[in-house]
């Protein structure tokens, strides 16, 4: 049977051995991320040259909203699990971000923070936070649904989805960084919009490959009505009506970690007393060491997310950007861990899948440890190579491509490995919970890390701030990563791999992995009460 998945476009709907499905999946976050990655890559100028924010300000508006971005898929996930679908659910944050998107266009007069444009600036960010709400958790639920618990496909799967976020990151980092930085704001945001226009487009089109996967648990329930009003419909009322909260909340980002701490706290205490008390002994030990997984992700976005803000700004004035004679835009470099990850993930999809056959792939934990160990690399690299130049003189291009290449390397054994993980270490029935907490803790870390942005833009602060600061965290995310691998053998035992079974035995067979492991509940008993 394992030669069957190896077939382009079988009759079981696979397509180089996967389910068609994860590549409508693929397009559609392609296109999402180069709207996201777009905007992304000029936001920090927009609001220092546009909006004229000081760096250190700058840096934390920057943080605060990356933080909320990351926050509403804990809500988004919950609606999702409980009523919506994630189908539906990705569907609708799509609408909303590209109204957001095309908002982003509409610049003012340029007349600085007293241009009442401002305010249609800071809607359009509540746009994008509330769809990224929405989308982002949901969409990476339905890759997992393609596949079974056990099925050894999941991580090359996740692999494959992660080179489409980045091919559209490296895509809208390129073109619409370029369009804004050369032409004019609103041709780069513009840009941005026709992306999350396109990605909309995609995954409607492709619903029918996605063989029902995503879909509401309980239909009969949006029927209902309410006062009224269709349910499924008041809903989506209710959440459009949250864009006027997040409108204010991104305005007074002192908020939004006070909103962090509490709301995090929150989550933390309930997951935790879930997997405690209504949860089977194995599932509570996986949801611990998902837990464990979570928490160590915090370090390694807060040190990540400098890419955005304060190395954005490093390489604009401080990095000799004079590439064959011409001097390349600082935002278009945002491209490069893209294009390293599009190139790469192929290899290590490959890599984990033969250690796997082989019984050598390294755990989650140590994937993890090995993560945070390239990520401080990448920062002393940079600072050496700085140093090596001389105070005064530019940095050479050549470092800003080596950190990146050492942070993406470091991604690649973090990101999608965590993703895959938190999918298959939860019970179904927590899955988009469990996902959601995975990007709170992203909003964790990018607060933490435009708190760092604005510690390092400090008013009066030089190159030398910059490299100071680099070079304590590239030491700190290097220890951590040790400690990480030192330990991961027990995090390991937490996740009980050996027993873990699939939810859905009617998917025996379609859960058979392409090298022919069974990986379904009639194998392994499935761990849920």
């Amino acid at each position: 049977m394992a030669g069957a998945y190896l077939e382009s476009g079988d009759a079981r709907g696979t397509f180089l051995g996967h389910p068609k499905g994860l590549f409508v999946l693929f397009f559609a976050e392609m296109w999402e991320r180069f709207s996201y990655y777009g905007m992304r890559a000029l936001l920090i100028f927009y609001l220092v040259q546009h909006w004229m924010y000081s760096d250190s300000e700058a840096g934390v508006i920057y943080g605060a909203y990356t933080a909320l971005v990351y926050i509403t898929p804990v809500i988004g996930g919950y609606l999702a699990d409980r009523y919506l679908g994630q189908r539906k659910a990705v569907a609708f944050g799509a609408l909303l971000l590209t109204f957001g998107h095309f908002l982003m266009a509409f610049e003012g007069d340029g007349g600085g923070q007293a241009d009442p444009a401002i305010n249609i600036f800071w809607l359009a960010l509540a746009f994008i936070i509330v769809g990224s709400g929405f989308l982002k958790a949901n969409i990476s639920v339905i890759v997992g649904q393609l596949y079974t618990r056990t099925d050894i496909r999941r991580d090359p799967a996740y692999t494959i989805f992660y080179m489409g976020i980045n091919l559209g990151a490296a895509l809208g980092a390129i073109i619409a960084g370029w369009l804004g930085q050369t032409y004019g704001w609103s041709y780069g945001f513009g840009a941005a919009g026709i992306g999350m226009l396109l990605g909309l487009v995609v995954f409607i089109w492709g619903k029918p490959l996605l063989v029902g996967r995503g879909e509401a648990n309980d239909p009969q329930r949006l029927e209902s009505k309410v006062g009224g009003i269709k349910f499924e419909w008041l809903l989506y009322i209710l959440s459009f009506a949250t864009v006027g909260l997040v409108w204010i909340l991104i305005q007074y980002q002192a908020l939004v970690g006070s909103l962090l701490g509490v709301a995090g706290a929150i989550l933390v205490i309930y997951v935790l007393y879930t997997a405690v008390v209504k949860l089977a002994p194995e599932d509570r030990d996986r949801i611990f060491a998902a837990m464990f997984l979570i928490f160590g992700s915090i370090l390694f976005w807060a040190l990540f997310e400098q890419a955005g803000s304060s190395l954005n700004l490093f390489t604009d004035r401080n990095v000799d950007r004079n590439i064959l004679g011409i001097e390349v835009p600082a935002s278009v470099f945002q491209s490069i861990n893209a294009i390293y990850i599009v190139l790469l993930a192929p290899i290590f999809a490959l890599l984990w899948t033969m250690l796997a056959r082989k019984g050598l792939e390294p755990s989650a934990p140590a994937k993890f440890g090995l993560g945070l160990i390239q990520l401080g690399a990448g920062f002393l690299v940079l600072v050496a190579g700085a140093l090596a130049a001389g105070t005064g003189n530019l940095t050479p291009v050549l470092f800003i491509f080596l950190i990146y290449l050492l942070h993406t390397t470091g991604e690649l054994c973090l990101s999608p490995v965590g993703l895959s993980a938190m999918n298959r270490l939860a019970p179904s029935h927590m899955a988009s919970l469990i996902m959601g907490t995975w990007f709170f803790a992203s909003a964790t870390g990018n607060f933490a890390a435009g708190l760092i942005a604005s510690a390092v833009g400090a008013e009066g602060a030089g190159p030398e701030r910059v490299l100071e600061v680099y070079s304590t965290v590239g030491w700190v995310a290097v220890g951590v990563g040790v400690a990480v691998i030192v330990i991961s053998p027990i995090i390991k035992k937490l996740m009980h791999l050996d027993t873990l079974g699939d939810d859905n035995v009617g998917d025996d067979l379609e859960g058979q992995s392409e090298f022919g492991e069974p990986g379904s509940a009639g194998i392994h008993p499935t761990t849920k009460p």
